[in-house]
């Protein structure tokens, strides 16, 4: 029976929650996810939890932190001027921001603190730091000598 092994082009349902149960992502009434096995298109845990699965195979992975976002790092915490905020925006803790680097690429932000003159945002992944748990089904395999690239 074919298993998973690094390299292969895999389809895969899956339904993703938190150790204390709530859920953050399925696949359900979607496609499976598609995804090269081993090429760090997913996180780590999820990436070696497949390894081994046949077709049609369940099975429940717990993945930690550090093998899933990572722990949140101190250096993506940033204090910013409320000055700079619209003048028709009301800044509250919780909220979800999109900011921008100096190459023009955009990154969500989250607003965890508001002091006088500037707010903290925290642009740590939303699921640093948490305990990840997936309900895996694998739907298929397409072993890396059989794709074919134009």
């Amino acid at each position: 029976m074919q298993q998973v092994k690094s390299g292969d082009t895999i389809k895969v349902h899956y339904h993703g929650t938190l150790t204390d149960g709530s859920i953050f992502d399925s696949s359900n009434g979607r496609e499976p996810l598609e995804f090269e096995v081993g090429s760090g298109m997913v996180i780590e845990g999820f990436d070696s939890g497949v390894l081994g699965m046949s077709i049609g195979e369940k099975k429940t992975i717990s993945i930690p932190a550090e093998q899933a976002y990572g722990n949140p790092r101190e250096d993506m915490f940033m204090e910013f001027p409320l000055d700079r905020f619209p003048a028709d925006m009301v800044p509250e803790v919780g909220m979800q921001l999109n900011m921008s680097n100096n190459e023009g690429d955009q990154f969500p932000v989250a607003i965890v603190e508001i002091a006088e003159e500037y707010v903290v945002l925290d642009g740590n992944h939303p699921l640093a730091g948490k305990d990840l748990v997936f309900d895996l089904e694998l739907v298929e395999i397409t072993p890396k000598s059989l794709i074919i690239t134009p």
